[in-house]
């Protein structure tokens, strides 16, 4: 399971969209995002579905290793739905004892879990498509405005991109943790989903002591090469956008537009 978690993966395949500047898509996220919550129908999903699709077209991304990325979530997907399912007032459907499924419940269940799973595969190709350091350098300067008032914006860039940097190797450590403890007649497969939990405590200590040594190697890195923040600092490639950043942040904004022209209509 640990292995299909895509989150802070960099996949380069040299498409049109790894060549945009990391501030555009950046802002094509966020304006992703508002769009997914601006909906309040299924219909507007079919344009949401239609723009996900054609990006990750446009990537070379598989669309499978897309879709192992939400094998991970599969809990939360269905929590979501069945609490939407049981919690939503309305039309009764069918009673189990104190549960009571609703018409208006399982629309909300169906309509929260495809926005859930939307969220994921989209946010998802933004790091999927820009490097670490590409990453750093557009959430710097899409923050640096915030900096006269005395917001670190190299700061919260730098920790940011290094916590995105890092779920990849907290995850093959623990994964090496597993696979060492399962050698030495630990069981982390059978059993309900409450005891295989508790199995993945004894995980915690030897992850967190890897995690603090890997933190400090970082550090003592950093400081090694002389890092000081991000007060005149200079960079080698410098961002600058070009003709393909302007007409994608259109694309985006028309979407956007058309998303919220469909709230305010219907």
């Amino acid at each position: 399971m640990l292995k299909d978690i895509t989150i802070g993966q960099y996949y380069p395949t040299g498409s049109p969209i790894h060549k945009l500047d990391p501030r555009t898509k950046l802002l094509i996220t966020m304006a992703y995002i508002v769009g997914l919550f601006i909906i309040n129908q299924f219909a507007a999903y079919g344009l949401i579905v239609l723009f996900v699709a054609a990006a990750i077209q446009i990537s070379k991304i598989p669309f499978k290793y897309m879709i192992k990325g939400l094998k991970p979530l599969r809990v939360i997907i269905l929590l979501t739905f069945f609490i939407n399912l049981l919690m939503t007032p309305g039309e009764s459907l069918y009673t189990l004892g104190p549960l009571n499924m609703t018409r208006e419940g399982l629309n909300q269940g169906i309509f929260m879990a495809v926005r859930l799973v939307l969220l994921v595969v989209g946010t998802s190709l933004l790091t999927l498509t820009t490097s670490p350091i590409a990453l750093t350098d557009g959430i710097e300067n899409l923050l640096k405005p915030f900096s006269k008032i005395g917001v670190p914006a190299h700061e919260l860039a730098m920790m940011m991109t290094i916590a995105l940097r890092f779920i990849p190797t907290l995850l093959e450590e623990t994964d090496k943790i597993m696979k060492a403890q399962m050698a030495r007649g630990a069981d982390f497969e059978s059993g309900n989903i409450i005891n295989r939990a508790k199995s993945l405590v004894p995980l915690l200590v030897p992850l967190f002591i890897s995690a603090f040594r890997r933190a400090d190697d970082l550090a003592m890195a950093m400081e090694a090469r002389c890092y000081r923040g991000g007060d005149n600092r200079t960079r080698m490639k410098q961002l600058k956008m070009a003709t393909a950043d302007f007409i994608s942040m259109t694309a985006t904004g028309l979407v956007l537009a058309v998303l919220v022209y469909i709230r305010i209509s219907f």
